[in-house]
């Protein structure tokens, strides 16, 4: 199977330190997979080179089995893989609701109906029918973290990456969360410190420290690193 997206042999850090070394990645179809690991690993990094937002100092980033190389390969690349930030703040900057889930698709050109139509079946998958008016910054944390997704939702990509999700969720909205998730055909990576959460909505959970990457048995609860 060819994968949606991979890193082949990336290595990148800060100044401070390198946070990976020839690391490889690849996400197939359908794959729902969970990232933890301890604060500084790298996850959040992760994600954003995933989506070309943070360029490795060597190795190579694909989309659908071509080379990620030039602006125009990013943005292909950017129609059908989402990024949801781990601040929603960071994510939403339209005066109102409807204006911020209408955005991406109105870049994309889509027709004013269609993109109305994506607008008014993501609320409703929200459970945020008739917040369309609602002003974003006076939104309540946990309403603010459903509508940055439903940013991306509305572009209806192949392919979620979620950095700490659950953030600002009382549990019902957590519920709500995980009930959209798996209503989804779209495949994902989900970082997330709270493994009761990636265990429902996940298939493989892995753990990453030091650069690399090692797989966590589900039913094992994680207090400290894996062994």
């Amino acid at each position: 199977m060819l994968p949606l997206i991979e890193l082949q042999n990336i290595t990148f850090g800060y100044p401070e330190r390198i946070l990976f070394r020839n690391f490889s990645l690849a996400l197939n179809p359908g794959q729902r997979l969970g990232l933890m690991g301890p604060n500084g690993a790298g996850k959040t990094t992760l994600l954003r080179l995933l989506v070309g937002l943070e360029k490795p100092f060597r190795g190579e980033l694909f989309f659908r089995g071509r080379p990620c190389i030039t602006e125009k390969d990013l943005r292909e690349l950017r129609r059908e893989v989402g990024l949801v930030f781990q601040d929603p703040d960071d994510q939403l900057f339209c005066p109102t609701v409807a204006e911020d889930l209408a955005f991406g698709p109105l870049n994309l050109g889509l027709p004013r109906e269609e993109v109305k139509r994506r607008v008014e079946e993501t609320l409703s998958l929200l459970g945020l029918s008739g917040f369309e008016d609602r002003v974003t910054y006076r939104l309540s944390g946990g309403e603010k973290r459903l509508v940055a997704l439903g940013t991306v939702l509305t572009m209806q990509p192949s392919l979620l990456l979620l950095d700490e999700p659950t953030g600002d969720l009382d549990p019902q909205n957590i519920e709500k969360l995980t009930r959209i998730l798996l209503s989804l055909k779209a495949s994902y990576l989900i970082v997330s410190h709270d493994l009761a959460f990636l265990q429902t909505v996940c298939e493989e959970i892995f753990w990453l420290e030091k650069g690399q990457l090692k797989p966590i048995t589900p039913s094992v609860k994680i207090l400290t690193k894996p062994s």
